[in-house]
């Protein structure tokens, strides 16, 4: 036990050292794919959908600390910190007795995996897309760009077609905040007057998402105010809230709760770390 305990406790520095804006080897020369190239694919349907963008870590394409190489290779989804290791969302989410895990898809281009959930009890479904790591500014575009309505799409799971992008109702991001490396010239104004909810799991994030996402329309469930570890347990239990119709202080206070359970600190420290509104 005492070996597992030490073990997860290296991860989490590893988790806070991959998120410090303080790496002097900061990769500043960011790729990217047609950022501007934008669907917009209207869409109306009762069955309801969260769709969350995952930037994977990478040593090379982001300015992290490097992690050890194999949960730090960006293009190794498998392996990844945020997705397939023990605590990223591809792994937790199929663990949950609250999910039900319909597929997988390998995707090419930025994106290189998309996997779909459904909700044992509410009509919602979950997908989340793994960014190539040395993509992740089109994955915070896409992100931002989803949060205004910009950019919506939708996809066909069985016999059931729903909406993802601008057409789902809460968005999601986790994984390093590349904002802190890079900047973006785009404006995200909502044009199409929906308002959409936002989980926004990366360091400083609501130092670094605000002025992208004022003009957005958007309701923030969750940010964050300094480091953190923007492993899955946290996104999951704030889900559990939202799709109870909590208040966004009900759904802080359960995402709070689990990142005190999980990173083994206190409560109120959580409290701090994961903050609701501008």
């Amino acid at each position: 036990m005492m070996k597992l305990f030490l073990y997860f406790s290296y991860v989490f520095c590893l988790a806070l050292l991959a998120c410090s804006n303080d790496n002097p080897k900061r990769n500043t020369k960011i790729p990217v794919i047609n950022p501007e190239n934008k669907k917009s694919v209207p869409f109306k349907s009762d069955v309801k959908t969260i769709h969350v963008f995952v930037a994977l870590c990478d040593n090379k394409y982001q300015g992290i600390v490097p992690v050890p190489e194999k949960i730090g290779n960006g293009q190794d989804p498998d392996n990844n910190l945020y997705w397939g290791c023990g605590y990223g969302v591809r792994t937790y989410f199929k663990k949950s007795k609250e999910w039900k895990f319909l597929e997988s898809r390998k995707l090419q281009s930025e994106k290189l995996e998309r996997i779909i959930f459904k909700h044992i009890t509410k009509n919602y479904y979950l997908v989340a897309d793994a960014y190539d790591g040395q993509f992740i500014k089109n994955a915070t575009v896409d992100f931002l760009n989803s949060c205004a309505g910009n950019e919506k799409d939708t996809l066909k799971t069985g016999k059931t077609i729903i909406g993802i992008g601008g057409n789902a109702n809460l968005l999601a991001f986790t994984g390093h905040d590349g904002l802190m490396d890079f900047q973006l010239n785009q404006t995200f104004e909502n044009t199409d007057k929906q308002k959409r909810d936002v989980i926004i799991l990366a360091c400083y994030s609501k130092k670094y998402f605000s002025p992208h996402l004022q003009k957005a329309n958007v309701t923030p469930l969750v940010l964050t105010s300094g480091l953190m570890s923007p492993e899955a347990y946290t996104l999951h239990d704030a889900i559990s809230g939202y799709l109870n119709s909590e208040t966004s202080e009900q759904i802080r206070s359960r995402a709070a709760k689990a990142y005190s359970k999980y990173q083994k600190c206190s409560e109120k420290a959580a409290r701090n770390l994961l903050v609701t509104g501008w």
